[in-house]
């Protein structure tokens, strides 16, 4: 088995819709740039309330990807 070793950021996504479709863009967004992306976290959930309702999600999660030799 290949050792590896990660690097991890933190990135905050956001979305009207869902908590995943916020991830899910944070994702696709540093998917753009960073290359061999491995693992996530959930590190904070918030959201905005307008009205009563849920108006809109933000996820702060960690991604880790692997550093190349």
């Amino acid at each position: 088995m290949t050792e590896h070793v990660y690097k991890k950021i933190e990135l905050t996504g956001s979305s009207s819709s869902s908590m995943q479709e916020a991830i899910e863009n944070a994702i696709a967004k540093a998917a753009k740039t960073l290359h061999d992306i491995r693992w996530f976290e959930v590190v904070e959930t918030r959201g905005h309330i307008d009205q009563g309702k849920v108006a809109h999600w933000q996820v702060t999660i960690k991604v880790g990807f692997a550093l190349k030799d």
